[in-house]
């Protein structure tokens, strides 16, 4: 990984080559910032740009032994440590170490930017959550008794940090404190306050903002050939998160199909007299799929969550663009005080009964009914201001 490969970020990568020039890199710092932000691949640059034979001013050379190896993430002096929990591979005492030919794999695939989500799913756990375990500070420390193999420096980096065990932060401390000489150790977080305050006064800190929507409109426009209006519509959307902006990217289609269908059910909700046109609606919608479906009614979640923000004022909130926008701002005001909270829990239970598979036709039927009820309460509440 090289800093010309990362989005944005360009004052963090001064900043950490500044520190590198000037001698002053801290022995073990901690990456803070949100999810889709690059901190893993900036710590990931830093480390082949310390260790890199050929260096410039601003960056790895990409093509020395050691930048090769770094870029196959598999240099002998690169050590991950990262959650990890049981699953069909290891059924007892997982541990990074047994983990490391899916971790190459899974953050090659993202090119280094990885979310616990994403992970999660790679190695198949289902809905349980990953530990950095005692086990793994005691792969840490057995690393740290041996030489290093070819570098200058042994680098260790630990992918969210936040999930130390106790016992595994506590194991560690001493280490974080006083490294062995040559040893550098970048933890990589995203919640401060899930760290203990033990592990975080050990640590210098290292801010990593979100993603610009500019940096982040043209890394879709080069990376993903996007148009560019398309490409600010969804960097606008992504609040600063790459992997957001690569899923909203990667399913513009199914969105822009969530909020026709969307708009249509509402409206037809929402109009007197027949409800002939509803049902048919209804009965088209319920065989799209259940995953489908679904996916139509998050939307739905999504749509009265932004109507709430505009009718609170936060309108700056709003990460919606061109017609999408404008229908919200449009819808808002039917959605307030008198129906909010009921038209919120009745999407959440429409899909909670989606994804336990009620019969999609029916209860699309009745939650169109109930909605109907809804917005004419929000309509006479309307009325009355």
């Amino acid at each position: 990984m090289q800093f010309k490969f990362i989005i944005g970020q360009e004052e963090v990568k001064n900043k950490l080559l500044n520190s590198f020039n000037k001698n002053r890199v801290g022995h073990t710092q901690l990456f803070l910032g949100p999810e889709g932000n690059g901190s893993l691949a900036l710590a990931i640059a830093f480390a082949q740009y310390i260790n890199c034979k050929n260096r410039t001013e601003t960056d790895s050379c990409g093509t020395c032994p050691s930048c090769i190896k770094y870029q196959h993430l598999a240099h002998p002096d690169l050590h991950f440590f990262f959650p990890t929990t049981t699953n069909d591979k290891v059924k007892k005492d997982p541990k990074s170490e047994l983990f490391l030919d899916e971790w190459r794999e899974y953050l090659k695939k993202l090119n280094g930017y990885p979310t616990q989500k994403g992970w999660y799913g790679h190695l198949g756990v289902g809905n349980k959550q990953g530990t950095i375990y005692v086990r793994d500070a005691g792969d840490f420390i057995r690393h740290l008794a041996l030489k290093a193999f070819e570098s200058e420096y042994r680098i260790f980096i630990v992918w969210m940090a936040e999930k130390l065990h106790s016992s595994a932060s506590n194991k560690l401390l001493k280490t974080f404190e006083e490294p062995p000489d040559k040893t550098l150790i970048f933890l990589i977080a995203e919640r401060y306050e899930l760290l203990l305050p033990t592990v975080r006064s050990r640590a210098q800190l290292v801010k990593v903002p979100k993603i610009s929507d500019k940096n982040i409109e043209q890394a879709l426009i080069h990376q993903k050939g996007l148009p560019e209006n398309q490409a600010a519509g969804i960097a606008m959307q992504a609040g600063g998160n790459w992997n957001l902006a690569v899923e909203i990217a990667e399913n513009i289609e199914d969105a822009q199909t969530n909020f026709i269908k969307f708009r249509d059910w509402l409206r037809l909700c929402f109009k007197p007299g027949n409800f002939l046109e509803l049902n048919n609606f209804n009965s088209e919608l319920s065989r799209i799929g259940r995953e489908k479906v679904k996916s139509f009614l998050t939307y739905g979640l999504e749509t009265i969550h932004n109507s709430i923000l505009i009718n609170s004022g936060h309108d700056n909130f709003l990460r919606k663009s061109g017609d999408e926008a404008e229908f919200t701002k449009r819808f808002a005001p039917y959605i307030n005080q008198a129906n909010q909270k009921e038209v919120y829990e009745l999407l959440n239970e429409a899909i909670y009964h989606i994804e336990r598979n009620a019969h999609a036709g029916i209860l699309l039927s009745d939650l169109s009914f109930k909605i109907y009820s809804l917005l004419k309460k929000g309509l006479q509440n309307m009325k009355k201001k």
